[in-house]
């Protein structure tokens, strides 16, 4: 199945591996909440049901602070929807202090650590330009 859009999560390199983890499965909640993500729910051969998933393949890149903040500024002012999460979310205990959190800092000052973008090929394929693949 061809898809007019991609998937992507951009993960700071630096992060231990449980953050990497947490911060994947973080942002891309945030993809998953977008119209048209989700699939249908699966069902096995006895007929148990489980929740849906989202319906097209999520690539993760791997980048350095400096290339982070440049997906991120380049993704403002794009057509590319993105969830984020900043190093100080690692220390929030609940969604309400999460959103405390980024609130208390400017868009310039975040700190970013992770994002999940959704958006049309050609916008995102410039976006994540001269970014590894996760290894």
């Amino acid at each position: 199945m061809k898809f007019d859009t991609r998937i992507a999560v951009v993960i700071r390199e630096d992060l231990l591996v449980w953050q990497k983890l947490n911060v994947t499965a973080f942002t891309v909640s945030g993809i998953a909440s977008l119209p048209d993500v989700l699939g249908e729910d699966y069902v096995d051969g006895s007929g148990q049901h489980y929740l849906p998933m989202i319906k097209q393949p999520i690539t993760i890149f791997s980048a350095n602070h400096e290339q982070i903040r440049a997906v991120y500024e380049q993704a403002l002012s794009s057509e590319v929807q993105f969830s984020l999460y900043t190093e100080e979310l690692f220390s929030t205990p609940h969604d309400e202090a999460n959103r405390a959190a980024v609130r208390a800092v400017n868009s310039a000052d975040l700190n970013l650590v992770g994002m999940a973008l959704r958006g049309r090929k050609k916008p995102m394929d410039k976006l994540l330009k001269g970014l590894s693949l996760h290894p």
